[in-house]
């Protein structure tokens, strides 16, 4: 018989227009707690949405050079054991339009999982309200000074700090690491832009936004309007812009239609996102010019008042970048691409004796870099995990592969957590692979930088003059407060009183509470409703950023602007690549005849750290078995066991380089580093072994290399020795 459709009753249109009511009063008493917190706050000195207590170790306001920034240490809870031995971790925060504490927002976030794996946790933060005349280079000298506190704190700690920094924060940070190198163990750099005219067509059409707009005439105009004082607001409502199905319908219809269930997220997420900050107009036009608009930082152009060069390839510490395709904010590119433009090959990174290692989530957003837990407890917590593992390893670029625990059987006893990381080698290709402008949207972005600063210069000339004079701090104020996205609390505020009524009435309908049925056609029939809305608002998205992105192309793109602006057309070089060091070549040549020099010096660790990254360098990359493996051997054997962390990481590196110069004069000095009686070499080899099948049997080319090494050992004529004759034999030593 045929499916007979249900038809709504009488009693479901009654049901759900009471669950309707109700739902609609308790949305407004949301609002209104939203506007309370907001106030509330707004009203604090130092707010933040930390979710841990913190001691305040150094404020940047004493500073010659103050800023409204201060370091804090983060409090262990009850129950979390800190390592004074391991390398603290200092988490940045971004200063994009809201307020700090997104890196410990949650219990499982960036500052959770690293105090989880016994690391010290400090966090750079920032006021409401920048200090009068501070400058991106005045808080970038702040950051130093404040990793040289923590640095000093930790006497005992085996390695430099691990740096984290978020979205806006990331760019920061590598600003300081270029200026000040020595003060950094491994930097991760979480949805942060570096390359900022990045892109693929068709996507991401927030590069689009400065050669819209004329240029960053607009940031100028804005910080006059302010008095001075650049309202972080606008950054915020250019990220509202981006999704504004999300932003119009999707965030509050998800409230109203689980009221009962989604309050407390809700206000906590506002909380942050609602807690807006402002710049210092002169900070914010450095930004746009420098950064967005003009895309100087992977070129080198960018210099400190004192004439020096921020070049990131002065970078002596790992480089963890981490990005998503799902970022629409910080796509893969903008966090990718400028490695392609300080690099022409693997073998200049390795050259420059940089490690860099990424990764790229396909899904989540550019905030669930920062706030997702599952991300924390996954990507997160395996690179505080595993963040010794990075700073050793070889320099050169590799990809951070993750694989659930529960899929290996081999080594399993090695791996910490619930999913095992792999460092891939990878080369610039895989990069590019990813997409990315060709020449020509190159030209297009050089073409509105150019474009922009004179449409700057001519707005200083014959605008900003008259617009200081008729703007006063008062008024700035008043606009400040007058901003849409600041509007919006204060009408749905407690401070309404069109709005008193909706406490009290919101608290009995709590008591009285009467939801609508799950099957309830009408139900239905909203959800329906809301796709369409949905669908409607994404539709008129993908249109707008369609004629933005073909708007730009066409005025940018027109041969007859280029050259009125001095863009060569002909010239098949990107106009951003990083300019080639001659200094830098002939250093790195004295060095290659100095290890080259050096081949049959050491011992037995350095003939070790040699096989092992001979064999291992055919494998391709490295998982957190081998090293935990080497870790082990490393605490074991008395000669190795004095060295620091810093030391053995030098002694793998030159053994490393020596390979990569002269791989057969390398290996034949070999032998002389080994000792001379056959026990003594069948015990390192033997071990050697170990750390070798820790991450699975060896196969191919590594299994011969592993047979090459055997007869270096002098031991080609031996049986081969298991793992776990291995084993027993060790531990027959050392009873």
């Amino acid at each position: 018989m045929p499916k007979q459709s249900t038809m709504p009753t009488f009693a479901d249109a009654f049901s759900y227009s009471l669950d309707a009511w109700q739902r609609s009063v308790l949305f407004l008493d949301v609002m209104r707690e939203r506007g309370a917190q907001y106030e509330e706050h707004r009203a604090k000195t130092a707010p933040n949405v930390l979710n841990f207590e913190t001691e305040l170790v150094s404020d940047g306001r004493t500073f010659a050079r103050p800023v409204n920034y201060a370091l804090v240490r983060i409090l262990p809870a009850d129950g979390v054991e800190i390592d004074p031995s391991k390398r603290p971790f200092v988490v940045v925060d971004p200063r994009a339009g809201h307020g700090p504490g997104i890196g410990g927002f949650k219990a499982d976030s960036e500052i959770g999982v690293a105090m989880k794996a016994g690391h010290p946790c400090y966090f750079i933060g920032f006021l409401p309200d920048p200090v009068p005349g501070q400058t991106i280079e005045d808080i970038a000298r702040a950051e130093a000074a404040f990793l040289e506190t923590v640095i000093a704190r930790h006497p005992r700690a085996e390695g430099k700090p691990c740096v984290i920094g978020n979205c806006q924060a990331g760019w920061a940070v590598m600003i300081v690491a270029s200026l000040r190198p020595e003060l950094f163990g491994p930097i991760i750099i979480a949805g942060a832009p570096l390359s900022y005219w990045a892109g693929v067509k068709g996507q991401n059409p927030m590069r689009y936004s400065g050669g819209l707009l004329g240029g960053s005439w607009l940031t100028a105009l804005t910080g006059d309007l302010g008095a001075g004082v650049f309202d972080g607001a606008w950054l915020v409502q250019n990220f509202e812009n981006q999704n504004p199905a999300n932003t119009l319908w999707t965030k509050q219809y998800n409230l109203y239609s689980k009221i009962d269930t989604e309050a407390g997220r809700y206000l906590g997420f506002e909380r942050w996102w609602g807690g807006h900050v402002t710049l210092n107009a002169e900070e914010m036009q450095f930004i746009v010019d420098e950064l967005f608009v003009g895309n100087k930082l992977a070129a080198g152009e960018i210099r400190t008042s004192d004439g020096t060069a921020i070049d990131l390839r002065n970078i002596r510490s790992p480089i963890v970048v981490f990005c998503s395709k799902g970022d629409n904010i910080t796509p893969p590119q903008q966090a990718l691409d400028w490695i392609l433009d300080l690099y022409d090959s693997v073998d200049e990174i390795r050259a420059y004796g940089q490690t860099i290692v990424y990764t790229v989530h396909e899904t989540v957003g550019h905030l669930g870099i920062f706030v997702s837990a599952g991300v924390a407890r996954k990507e997160h917590d395996e690179f505080a995990s595993n963040i010794e593992l990075i700073d050793v390893l070889p320099p050169g670029l590799y990809e951070a592969v993750l694989t659930p625990a529960n899929d290996i059987t081999e080594g399993r006893e090695l791996i910490a957590g619930e999913w095992i990381m792999r460092c891939e080698a990878r080369t610039l290709d895989d990069i590019r692979a990813l997409g990315g402008n060709d020449i020509e949207d190159e030209r297009r972005f050089a073409t509105a930088a150019k474009l922009s600063e004179i449409n700057l210069a001519l707005y200083r000339t014959y605008l900003q003059p008259a617009v200081n004079a008729m703007v006063t701090p008062p008024v700035a104020e008043a606009m400040r407060n007058m901003h849409p996205l600041r509007l919006q609390y204060a009408l749905f505020g407690p401070d309404n009183p069109l709005m008193a009524w909706t406490a009290a009435l919101a608290e009995q309908v709590r008591e009285n509470r009467e939801p609508a049925a799950p099957d309830n056609p009408f139900l239905a029939l909203q959800e329906t409703m809301s796709r369409q809305i949905v669908d409607g608002l994404e539709a008129w998205r993908r249109m707008a950023e369609h004629v933005s992105e073909q708007t730009f192309q066409a005025v940018y793109g027109a041969p007859m602007l280029q050259a009125a602006l001095g863009i060569d057309a002909d010239s098949s070089r990107p106009p951003r690549k990083a300019e080639k060091s001659l200094l830098h070549q002939a250093l790195v040549e004295a060095r290659i005849s100095e290890l080259k020099a050096r081949v049959a010096n050491g011992g037995t660790c350095e003939g070790l750290a040699r096989a092992l990254l001979f064999v291992g360098m055919a494998r391709g990359g490295v998982d957190e078995r081998g090293f935990e493996a080497v870790r082990r051997l490393r605490r074991a054997h008395t000669e190795a066991k004095k060295l620091s962390l810093a030391e053995f990481k030098t002694l793998m590196r030159e053994q490393y380089f020596m390979l990569l110069i002269d791989e057969e004069a390398t290996l034949a000095a070999l032998p002389k580093l080994l000792p001379e009686a056959i026990e003594d070499r069948r015990a390192a080899f033997t071990a050697l072994r170990e750390v070798l099948d820790a991450s699975g049997p060896l196969t191919g080319l590594a299994a011969e290399r592993l047979q090459r090494v055997a007869a270096l050992f002098g031991l080609d004529s031996e049986p081969p020795v298991s793992i776990s004759a291995g084993k027993a034999e060790r531990n027959r030593k050392a009873s």
